[in-house]
């Protein structure tokens, strides 16, 4: 799951053994322990400044730095000589002058125990997505609550999305104490509603602390304010919070490959990072989602072949065998493989503004994959306050729902909890390349595996050599009352003068029979087109000349429909007609009803056309009669 982000490099403040010995210390510093951990929770709950006391008390700055920070926080107006600890890690001037962080801010510190990453992520609500972002691969999450407060929406939110992503560690930091007066019922009751809240998602246990960011209290050690307080300092935890670095060294081995190394025709090597397991020469090994078995002979790097690689290493592996892997696929053992397949059960954090359309193709990523996948109607939509299970026809910005995902071919995967790497996924809009949904596989679906092609005897060839023709599908979009209808039943009729086989897939006729249950929301005019898509593609199969009148409204779903088509056979016809000349017309009395509000959702006044970018054939209804632009089609068709 990939997000823009900005990234802080390492300032180490000299130290002792830095000025006796830089070569022990560098090797201290090698073998201390990775620890990458998230804040998270609402606006305003102090984790900028928590950031900015765990930096300042790590010695993670410059006496310059420090300095400047202290004469910033005087310029800001901060009460008495305190620091604005938040100055530090929330410093972009951009962001200061609009009050809020805009994006995941990696920061990187250390101790004399362990290395640190920290994901400082936005509370706003709309930047959810960011949050998903620095979680993706944390091994602890601090979820803040501003002990005035208490648990609000985000903080059940980023509480669920955390559990759901798979983060085993998590530590609630009940902050701005000091702002209580450090009143136990104050913290023994925000502890109690968050684990009513937490056993409700599944989460088990989690280390509750009373903390303020801003004064110092229980950061790097024990506070005498809070003498009820008997548990670990926040740095104290994240030094000794154990963090099972082997488990993925002793699962099943996968390593998706990234790219194919070919330098000369004596070498083929397939690059990538081994995701969970370990692999050795003369291992037995599967590739998914083709299934060929081969051995690895080689395991290369740059600085030459190893015996071994780990989960973690990026490596090239070679086989012994001249088999197919491209990119995307997944090298696995043997006798433990991956599983393949196109249908699936997922979890989906929405995160565009714009509604998720069911039946919309979209791009999904998953490992070095990308594929093209369509969402159905969601199963349920999860409140995250009540966690109840609400129907849903569609997910709007930061849903999280469950619902079944079919992609254009097999997908080599492993269940989310078995494996990120290979179980999460991004959603990418075809159109603009913007990242619009994060998912965790559940499981395939069995029909995945127990439904089968069944090959015939009568082939589509077949078919279309009997009604000597070529098989195509004339697809007429353009704005109602255009003229698609009229055109569309005289190239029928010219056509069945020719003796050529057709058939006519009119909207309204459609809408009377297959589509009548569907309304004309986006979400149902997508799954419009991709019925009536599927049907021309069967009668295609049968031979047969398709002529369909449809605005269609969005380029997906006419691309959508074009890839479903032999290379050829699909002709885009834009009825081109001006807006005011349609309406103009208005033969049905419709743009009358949409602009008085009595017709919602109506294409051209409060619904968009998206026009086709590069028809094969362009039909300007201003110029030209209905009869020309039949004669035009029908000459393009059949030359």
């Amino acid at each position: 799951m990939s997000e823009t982000t900005a990234v802080s490099d390492p300032i180490y403040k000299t130290d002792a053994l830095i000025a006796e010995d830089i070569d022990k210390y560098l090797e201290v510093h090698q073998h201390k322990t990775m620890l990458r951990f998230i804040t998270c929770g609402s606006v305003d709950d102090g984790k900028s400044t928590l950031i900015g006391r765990l930096l300042y008390d790590s010695k993670m700055i410059f006496e310059d730095q420090l300095a400047a920070l202290e004469a910033d926080s005087k310029r800001v107006g901060t009460q008495g000589q305190e620091i604005d600890f938040a100055l530090l890690v929330d410093g972009l001037a951009a962001e200061r002058e609009q009050g809020i962080t805009i994006d995941v801010a990696y920061r990187f510190f250390a101790t004399e125990k362990r290395k640190f990453i920290v994901a400082d992520t936005p509370g706003h609500e709309q930047y959810t997505r960011n949050m998903v972002t620095g979680a993706s691969t944390a091994d602890l999450a601090v979820i803040l609550i501003d002990a005035r407060k208490g648990v609000l929406v985000q903080t059940r939110r980023h509480s669920y999305l955390a559990h759901l992503i798979g983060i085993k560690n998590i530590v609630l930091a009940i902050n701005k104490m000091d702002l209580v007066d450090y009143d136990q019922a104050v913290y023994d009751r925000i502890v109690a509603e968050y684990t009513e809240f937490a056993k409700s998602i599944g989460i088990d246990s989690f280390t509750p602390m009373p903390i303020s960011g801003f004064k110092g209290d229980n950061i790097t050690g024990a506070s005498a304010n809070t003498p009820w307080y008997t548990g670990p300092a926040l740095m104290e935890h994240l030094e000794t919070v154990e963090v099972d670095s082997t488990a993925d060294a002793a699962k099943p081995f996968r390593m998706p490959v990234q790219w194919v190394n070919r330098p000369n025709l004596d070498f083929r090597g397939f690059s990538g990072q081994v995701a969970t397991g370990t692999v050795r020469p003369g291992d037995k090994i599967r590739v998914l989602p083709s299934g060929r078995n081969s051995t690895i002979s080689r395991i290369v790097t740059l600085d030459g072949d190893l015996d071994e690689a780990v989960a973690g290493q990026s490596v090239t592996l070679c086989f012994e065998d001249e088999i197919d892997c491209s990119r995307g696929d997944v090298i696995s053992t043997a006798d433990e493989p991956v599983l393949a397949a196109d249908q699936f059960e997922a979890t989906i954090v929405w995160m565009a503004d714009d509604e998720m359309l069911p039946g919309r193709p979209y791009w999904l990523k998953i490992g070095a994959q990308t594929v093209t996948a369509t969402i159905q109607q969601p199963k349920y939509q999860v409140n995250v306050n009540t966690m109840e299970h609400l129907a849903a026809k569609t997910l709007d910005l930061n849903a999280i729902g469950v619902a079944n995902l079919v992609t254009d071919r097999p997908v080599p995967f492993e269940a989310y909890a078995q494996n990120r790497d290979l179980g999460g996924f991004i959603l990418i809009d075809k159109m603009t390349n913007a990242t619009v949904a994060a998912g965790m596989i559940h499981f395939s679906l069995r029909r995945a595996d127990n439904v089968h092609w069944q090959a015939t005897d009568v082939t589509r060839e077949s078919h279309a050599g009997m009604k000597n023709q070529k098989p195509a599908v004339l697809w007429l979009t353009g704005l109602s009352g255009a003229g698609k209808s009229t055109i569309a039943n005289i190239v029928e009729k010219k056509l069945a003068r020719m003796n050529r086989h057709t058939f006519l897939l009119d909207g309204d006729n459609v809408r009377h029979g297959l589509n009548k249950d569907l309304g004309f929301t986006d979400a149902d005019r997508v799954e419009n087109i991709r019925r009536v898509g599927e049907v021309a593609k069967l009668m295609t199969d049968a031979g047969l000349i398709v002529i369909t009148a449809f605005i269609s409204p969005f380029r997906a779903e006419r691309d959508m429909v074009r890839q479903m088509m032999q290379p050829g056979e699909f002709f885009e016809v834009h009825i081109d007609t001006p807006l005011a000349e349609a309406e103009k017309r208005d033969v049905k009395g419709l743009y009358k009803k949409a602009r008085s509000g009595a017709l919602k959702n109506f294409t051209g006044i409060d619904s968009p056309y998206e026009p086709p970018v590069d028809p094969e054939i362009c039909i300007d209804t201003t110029v030209m009669s209905a009869d020309e632009a039949a004669d035009e089609i029908i000459k393009r068709l059949i030359p």
